[in-house]
C-alpha cells in the first residue's frame, strides 16, 4: 500500500506544478528546484523528483543532470513536428465530427467556444482554447484517435502559451471569432471547409510562434 500512497502524492504534485505552469507561474525556460518545490508544497524531494519525471514524459519539462529541470522551451524542429502530429490528428478528427457527430456534441462544441467571450484574460483564453479541442476529439467516438491527442495535449497547451509570450493581443482579439467560424463549418457539416478554417487556425499560430508574422 505504501507505495501506491507515494505513486498518488507524486501524481498530486504532478499536477499542482502542470498547474503552475499553465497559469504562467513558471513560464518556459524557468528552473523547477526540488528544494524550493519540496517546501512550497510542502513534502519531500522523492514525490517531487518522480512528478518531475512524469512531466517530462509529457514533454512540459525538460531535465538534464548539468542543468537541472526546467519548463520546456519549444525549439523550431519541436514546434515543426508538434504542428505536423497535430495536423494529423485533427484533420482526423474533423472528418470524424463531420461524418458522425451528434446534435448534442455539435452543441458541447457551441458551448466550449462560447466559453471563450467571457475569458479574462490569456492564460484562461488558452485554457478555453484546450477545451475546445478537448471536445472535438471527444464528438469524434474515437478514443484511441483521443487517447493519442492527450498524449500532446500538454505540448500543445504550453505551444499556445508560447505563442501568448510572442503576441497576446491578436490572440484575444482574433481566437473567439476563429472558433465560432469551426463550429459553423462542422455543423454545416462541410468537410472541406472546417479541413481549410482549422488548417488556418494552426498555421496562424505557428506563424506567431516562428516569428514570422509581427508581435504586438
Amino acid at each position: 500500500m505504501a507505495p501506491a500512497r507515494r505513486r498518488g502524492l507524486a501524481e498530486e504534485v504532478a499536477d499542482r506544478i502542470r498547474e503552475a505552469v499553465f497559469d504562467g507561474t513558471y513560464a518556459p525556460g524557468a528552473q523547477l528546484r526540488e528544494v524550493e518545490l519540496s517546501g512550497d508544497m510542502d513534502v519531500s524531494r522523492g514525490p517531487v523528483r518522480e512528478a518531475l519525471r512524469l512531466l517530462e514524459r509529457e514533454g512540459l519539462v525538460h531535465c538534464a543532470w548539468h542543468r537541472g529541470t526546467t519548463v520546456t522551451t519549444l525549439s523550431a524542429t519541436d514546434v515543426d513536428e508538434l504542428d505536423s502530429l497535430r495536423s494529423a490528428l485533427e484533420d482526423l478528427a474533423v472528418r470524424l465530427v463531420v461524418a458522425r457527430a451528434s446534435d448534442e456534441d455539435l452543441a458541447s462544441l457551441a458551448k466550449a467556444a462560447g466559453m471563450m467571450e467571457r475569458a479574462v484574460d490569456a492564460h484562461e483564453m488558452v485554457r478555453c482554447d484546450i477545451a475546445f479541442h478537448d471536445a472535438v476529439f471527444a464528438a469524434t467516438g474515437h478514443q484511441r484517435l483521443t487517447d493519442a491527442w492527450n498524449g500532446i495535449r500538454c505540448q500543445v497547451h504550453l505551444f499556445l502559451l508560447t505563442r501568448i509570450g510572442h503576441s497576446t493581443g491578436d490572440y484575444l482579439e482574433r481566437i473567439p471569432s476563429e472558433h465560432r467560424e469551426l463550429v459553423a463549418a462542422l455543423r454545416a457539416r462541410d468537410a472541406g471547409a472546417a479541413l481549410d478554417l482549422f488548417a488556418v487556425h494552426r498555421r496562424h499560430a505557428v506563424d506567431v510562434v516562428r516569428g514570422t508574422t509581427q508581435p504586438d
